[in-house]
């Protein structure tokens, strides 16, 4: 049995610890959370993991920018990690940041391993070794994107965001973000600091005030992944894979899936595409063999 942690009790730490209990091969070892509500749990809720006793491997399910940090203090304690981070183009330095502290602490630490990136990375590799010369596009939603979500409203001024994301098709997307701000904040320099982060600068994004977020709310998300290209000397491959799902609860699955792959594998930073996909899966590699091959 793999003793889990879950790290961070928002809507994907809420989604994490379901997906824990629901694994036959996991023990929910505890939440670690900032602040504790007596009497709201049937499991272990801590504010330092080290109260928790002998933890395998934590989930992160702490805002993005906090997880570098995060994993880097749990591998100094002898702790795998498995996080979601998502901002794309920042995984990679991420992962060689952890490289040589995972290797050191002799444990495991899985980057990037939500849905996307993530689940849909692993589709990309393949659909790349399917047509190895062309061109794949990746278009989100519409949807809430939680990431997103996040960063707006870790804005400061912000009482609470939503982030929609709505695609335009070819790989380009429009945010539509919703504010309640706080009280007494200054509207402008709110849309300001949202549309200068990272998550929205790079795409066309547009910030709205509203006065009660909680009634916009939805969680449904999905992808569509399209790649045109070549086999060999054969053009005129067209591969499509798409998904309608509940953000959240795609995440905590492929957190408890890397989870168990963490366990499998040699100390050092991988990203899902550099797995094996079968060591997701609980159990017999020989029977998964048998079953899905």
């Amino acid at each position: 049995m793999i003793r889990a942690a879950v790290m961070g009790y928002g809507n994907t730490g809420q989604a994490a610890v379901e997906a824990v209990r629901a694994a036959a091969d996991f023990v929910l070892a505890g939440v670690v959370r900032r602040a504790i509500q007596e009497g709201l749990y049937d499991y272990p809720v801590v504010t330092d993991v080290r109260d928790l006793g002998k933890v395998d491997v934590a989930l992160l399910c702490t805002p993005t920018r906090l997880m570098p940090d995060a994993a880097e203090a749990l591998l100094r304690q002898g702790i795998n990690t498995v996080d979601s981070f998502d901002i794309h183009n920042e995984i990679l330095s991420v992962r060689n940041r952890l490289e040589p502290m995972a290797k050191q602490a002799g444990r495991v630490a899985i980057v990037a391993s939500g849905w996307d990136p993530g689940s849909d990375s692993v589709i990309r590799a393949v659909m790349q070794a399917m047509a190895p010369s062309g061109v794949t596009f990746t278009n989100f939603g519409p949807g809430v994107s939680l990431g997103h979500s996040a960063a707006a409203r870790a804005v400061p001024g912000v009482k609470d965001a939503l982030s929609m994301t709505i695609p335009k098709g070819t790989g380009l997307h429009r945010r539509m973000v919703y504010v309640e701000k706080e009280p007494g904040a200054d509207p402008q320099a709110v849309k300001a600091a949202i549309l200068a982060d990272p998550y929205f600068s790079r795409d066309e994004s547009y910030v709205n005030l509203v006065d009660d977020v909680s009634a916009l709310r939805s969680a449904t998300h999905g992808v569509g992944i399209e790649r045109l290209g070549a086999s060999g000397g054969t053009s005129n491959q067209r591969f499509n894979y798409t998904h309608t799902i509940d953000g959240a609860a795609l995440t905590a699955a492929m957190l408890v899936a890397s989870a168990r792959a963490a366990m499998r594998q040699k100390p050092g930073a991988y990203t899902l595409i550099e797995l094996p996909v079968v060591d997701f899966l609980p159990g017999n590699r020989d029977e998964w063999i048998e079953r899905l091959v």
